[in-house]
């Protein structure tokens, strides 16, 4: 029986070891994954195995809580068909292939389908914690991964039932799944009728709403291990329970959000701490056996399940790069393969050669997945100047709708609240606007709200070309998004361009390289765009009398910022 302060000694060893590498990532801005996993190798040597694993149960269970509180079915919806052909056409193809592999090796067969399972599901810990920013902004490779990966998720919480019955007696296999589906009705039901109560109750203390969710969650693990279902699927549960719109409970996903950061850092250190370091801990041969074995899992799961997921969308009709990008997102060993596997090595299904293998393969594909996100768009742009990327635009074609005689009209890129707000001013105004939008969650708003619009990638040629750019008036981006702005720039249209950004140093960068106009949030409100627009609508300003204004106003502003600074009179 481990002890809690066994517990609370290894975490703290953790986070010694962890300290200085994060140091390192930090100062010079690389991905902190790796370096976790890292420091998790450098403390295998010093803490206890049993420990360990215990540790990545617990801290798996609550990472998948937090992934549940985050899901919102209905932006899954508009894409939640072609990710079910690209989450199954993963588990059939590139598992079939994993099985095959350790056949090949003289794995036996059980042994070998948990080799497949580690290959073909994808991690949403790492997807989501990559993706963060993408997520928030809503993009359409984003929603696409996040929907893959929610779809495995609930196969894998099918196999741990499975597991958990530890038979393939059909009683016990009916017990497990009877508590689990109970756990996910109980979750509904939760989720319907007393989140809102607890919300109530806790009135505007976001700390009381904190408490009730955590309690939740505990009462939701305590359920769970009662049954003798696995903690992972009372956590997500318990996560389903709770989950609700972000922006309505700003507090309790800040909140949550925190507890998940906290036990990421444990999650990658621990994946680090059960890798079993070849040629060190083991002798020449085993290691040349087992690094032939980790590489074959590696290469499966980094290369051939992103050129997989790619083919499946690519021939869904999605364009080349948001295929490309949602796959290098999804190109790790998932969390729940490797709780699958402590369990299976628990339970006796996997031997300790095996599982040290599919660990080491999991925290190679980590680190790997961070640099891959980090540079998927050198590596997408690579593929499609050496001409390997075909081009697909079935999508755009479908869900797009453009007006026969389109032109002097305005292009407004995004249809969050600065979008809808330009809309409704050409409305008004009677100026004729197309739409580009990407948020599968925004398209029923985009398509009831607007005449004129394209449901496309804002990063792709097709998409202007679909919008008809070279017969536009005006371009206006409400996305705040430097890669977006900085792509539009180079398109180097034959029309003036309004892009947004965050601080005045951008802006300035944006006006050298021919923008117009820069909305800048430190610097005015998105009411004063509209005010501009209208002057240029009515012919009280021009494009270059805007631009001239706005120019000199920054300058101006960021020589006072400056003054301001350093103290000068």
């Amino acid at each position: 029986m481990i002890s809690m302060s066994e517990l609370l000694t290894t975490i703290s060893l953790i986070f010694i070891i962890a300290g200085p590498f994060l140091l390192i990532a930090n100062r010079y801005r690389l991905p902190t994954i790796p370096f976790l996993i890292i420091a998790g190798v450098v403390g295998g040597f010093f803490i206890d195995e049993t420990l360990t694993l215990e540790l990545a149960r617990y801290g798996i269970a609550l990472l998948v809580f937090t992934f549940g509180v985050r899901i919102n079915p209905t932006s899954f919806r508009p894409v939640l068909r072609d990710s079910e052909i690209a989450a199954f056409g993963q588990i059939f193809v590139v598992g079939g292939l994993g099985f095959a592999l350790g056949l090949l090796f003289g794995i036996s067969t059980g042994e070998a389908i948990f080799l497949g399972i580690a290959v073909a599901f994808s991690s949403t810990i790492v997807g989501t914690a990559l993706l963060e920013s993408e997520l928030r902004k809503n993009l359409l490779r984003a929603r696409l991964a996040q929907t893959i990966q929610f779809i495995q998720d609930l196969l894998a919480i099918v196999i741990l039932l499975l597991l958990g019955a530890g038979t393939l007696a059909v009683e016990p296999i009916a017990t497990q799944f009877g508590f689990g589906i109970a756990l996910l009705i109980l979750a509904l039901l939760t989720h319907k009728y007393l989140f809102e109560t607890l919300g109530q109750l806790a009135g505007e203390s976001d700390e009381l709403l904190i408490i009730s969710v955590v309690s939740l969650l505990v009462v939701f693990l305590a359920a769970s291990e009662l049954v003798g279902v696995s903690i992972v699927v009372g956590a997500f549960a318990a996560g389903l329970a709770v989950s609700h719109d972000p922006v309505e409970h700003l507090g309790l996903f800040n909140g949550v959000f925190s507890i998940r950061d906290f036990f990421v850092a444990i999650f990658f250190v621990t994946i680090g701490a059960l890798v079993v370091v070849p040629f060190i801990e083991l002798g020449w041969a085993a290691s040349i056996e087992k690094l032939l074995l980790v590489t074959c899992l590696v290469v499966l799961t980094a290369v051939v399940k992103p050129l997989v997921t790619t083919a499946i969308l690519l021939y869904n009709g999605y364009e080349a790069r948001s295929s490309t990008l949602t796959s290098l997102s999804i190109d790790q060993v998932s969390e729940f393969a490797l709780i699958i596997a402590i369990e299976a090595l628990i339970l006796g299904l996997l031997t300790q050669n095996v599982f040290d293998a599919i660990i080491l393969a999991a925290a190679v594909t980590m680190i790997t997945s961070s640099l891959s996100q980090h540079y998927n768009e050198r590596i997408y742009r690579s593929l499609a100047t050496h001409g390997l990327m075909p081009e697909s635009h079935k999508k755009i074609d479908e869900l797009s709708n453009i007006t026969e005689g389109c032109v002097d009209h305005i292009i407004i890129v995004g249809y969050g609240r600065n979008g809808q707000q330009l809309t409704e001013t050409c409305n008004e105004q009677d100026q004729p606007y197309v739409v580009i939008e990407n948020d599968p969650a925004l398209f029923d708003a985009v398509s009831s709200d607007c005449d004129a619009y394209v449901f496309g990638d804002a990063m792709e040629e097709y998409t202007w070309e679909k919008a008809n750019v070279t017969d536009a008036r005006l371009v206006i981006s409400t996305v705040n998004s430097d890669p977006v702005s900085y792509r539009l720039l180079s398109f180097e249209f034959d029309v003036d361009v309004i892009l947004r950004s965050d601080n005045v140093e951008t802006a300035l960068d944006f006006f050298d390289d021919g923008a117009i106009y820069v909305s800048v949030s430190e610097f005015l409100a998105s009411e004063q765009l509209i005010q501009h627009l209208q002057e240029l609508f009515d012919g009280d300003l021009t494009p270059a009398q805007i631009r001239e204004q706005q120019l000199s106003d920054l300058e101006e502003y960021t020589s006072t910022k400056n003054t301001n600074k350093f103290g000068v009179n």
